[in-house]
């Protein structure tokens, strides 16, 4: 009988925040992959640590930037400005981004209604998945912002490799017409994936 070699979490929010919500037995890749846990471990990917303190700078020039309604997320490794609340400041906030990856030599990344900092660091949810899928013969991935982007694209190069995979998106109304583009197909709300994963269970 079949049974799951890897079952994880692969977010753009921190591993310790992930490991609030989720059980040990899920492996956690947060921050995009800048940080994951197995069995306990927290890791962190070389090359991150040292740009703990431009991350830090880059928050605090960013609050100090007091843009109305948007909302500054320190992160440790790194940061993210949403403007969720005030849509209309999409375009300052892409400029502020712009100007501190300038001066901290961090990278900018566009999310669902914001924007992140990361160290310029090979690390995405694209990454993430060719790196837990290793020697899997099927993978399936859900997701629903534009950072699961390269995790869909990883799919096709799975599957160019000889694995079955899927790739479904979360059907909400801030679901970016890019992800459900590449979807092999959708579930409804955060509700759909809960019943898509029971629907799983060995």
């Amino acid at each position: 009988m079949g049974h799951y070699g890897v079952i994880a979490a692969v977010s753009g929010r921190p591993v310790a925040f992930l490991a609030e919500h989720l059980p040990p037995s899920i492996t956690l890749s947060g921050l995009y992959g800048l940080e994951w846990r197995v069995d306990g471990v927290v890791h962190v990917r070389p090359g991150v640590e040292q740009w703990r303190a431009a991350v830090a700078e880059a928050a605090l020039q960013a609050e100090q930037a007091a843009i109305d309604g948007v909302l500054v997320e320190p992160k440790g490794l790194s940061v993210t400005l949403h403007f969720r609340n005030r849509p209309r400041a999409a375009a300052a906030v892409t400029r502020l981004a712009a100007d501190l990856a300038v001066a901290t030599g961090l990278e900018t990344r566009p999310a669902k209604m914001s924007i992140e900092l990361h160290p310029p660091v090979a690390a995405d949810k694209g990454v993430v998945v060719r790196e837990l899928a290793l020697g899997a013969r099927a993978v399936l991935y859900v997701g629903d912002d534009v950072g699961d982007l390269p995790a869909f694209g990883a799919l096709g190069g799975l599957r160019a490799d000889g694995a079955t995979t899927v790739g479904i998106a979360v059907e909400t109304p801030e679901l970016p017409a890019e992800v459900r583009s590449v979807a092999d197909g959708l579930v409804a709300g955060p509700a759909g994936v809960t019943d898509l994963l029971r629907a799983l269970l060995p």
